[in-house]
């Protein structure tokens, strides 16, 4: 079975994004909230196993508290979809207080 995981990274400071609130949404619905450790990345997988079906998702980013009000970010919602959930994706977000980009890992 398949598992969906991410990371922030601060692309401002060069170095990961400790502290940052995430929620998961599957077709619409909250099935995960969780944060980022210390190595900007969450401790368990947002999703995997039998919690992991195919649908549309969205990772919400809360990275206006971690920017502390610096810039001008609030939140990053980023939306895509599943046809495939035996297979691994990582959704990082590399960001700043003014920008973001994301792709799709493996």
């Amino acid at each position: 079975m398949g598992r969906l995981t991410t990371h922030v990274l601060d692309t401002a400071a060069g170095r990961p994004a400790a502290g940052v609130a995430i929620a998961l949404r599957r077709d619409g619905e909250i099935v995960a909230a969780t944060s980022t450790n210390a190595d900007g990345r969450t401790d368990a997988p947002l999703a995997e196993g039998s919690a992991f079906t195919p649908g549309t998702y969205e990772i919400e980013f809360a990275v206006g508290p971690y920017f502390a009000g610096e810039g001008f970010l609030d939140a990053v919602p980023v939306r895509f979809v599943i046809t495939d959930a035996s297979d691994n994706y990582h959704v990082p977000l590399l960001c700043s207080p003014w920008s973001y980009s994301t792709y799709r890992g493996s």
